[in-house]
């Protein structure tokens, strides 16, 4: 391929490898919700996502059942502030405070989740999260949920990756602004980051 191929049209999507059930040990396991906030998921958000209100039942139903079984929970909360260079990118969206910035109540973290502010979209940079993932909580596998799939929850699957966490991915879990990008996620997480992806969150067991 030429190296200033730009792709028109249809583009074929390569294999991507789903796992039918996926058992983690709990203890070991961590799950990250990803700016499931309004501007992203509500009507009148500055960025809401079309598709990311369906995957909010999906969300909420593994959060149930891994709170259960004592898996740890923490959301990374996208934070700005007047000045900053991405609402030179985006709209301004996620202001420290405001009603946008707020994690959707369907998914009102719960007493013992921890909530990460972060300001770009890969919930590692500058921020506490692997302290806890890693020295506090000690977990090998991590389930990331939310949106926008090829921007911060990819940025976060990144991130994981190269800690070498075990990245699971459900496909109703997180959602996107086209179906490339949803498969461009999905391929990444399994391929590049050696990664799990499953096609539904009660795919996956915590025994």
């Amino acid at each position: 391929m030429k190296p200033d191929f730009v792709p028109q049209g249809s583009v074929e999507i390569p294999p991507i490898p789903v796992q039918d059930e996926l058992l983690l040990d709990p203890g070991k396991t961590a799950i990250v919700v990803v700016d499931m906030q309004n501007d992203f998921v509500k009507p009148g958000g500055t960025l809401a996502v079309e598709d990311a209100a369906a995957t909010v039942e999906h969300i909420a139903a593994l959060l149930a059942r891994a709170r259960a079984a004592g898996v740890k929970i923490a959301y990374t909360q996208d934070t700005h502030y007047p000045g900053d260079r991405e609402w030179e990118i985006w709209p301004a969206h996620c202001a420290a405070e405001s009603w946008g910035w707020q994690i959707i109540d369907e998914l009102a973290p719960a007493e013992g989740d921890l909530v990460c502010r972060k300001s770009r979209y890969d919930g590692f940079y500058d921020t506490w999260l692997d302290h806890y993932l890693t020295r506090i909580w000690q977990v090998e596998n991590l389930i990331i949920v939310g949106t926008v799939a090829s921007i911060c929850v990819l940025h976060t699957a990144a991130s994981a990756g190269l800690r070498w966490f075990h990245v699971v991915v459900p496909a109703n879990g997180v959602s996107a602004l086209t179906p490339f990008d949803q498969a461009l996620t999905l391929r990444q997480v399994s391929w590049l980051y050696s990664g799990s992806v499953v096609r539904r969150e009660d795919d996956i067991r915590f025994t």
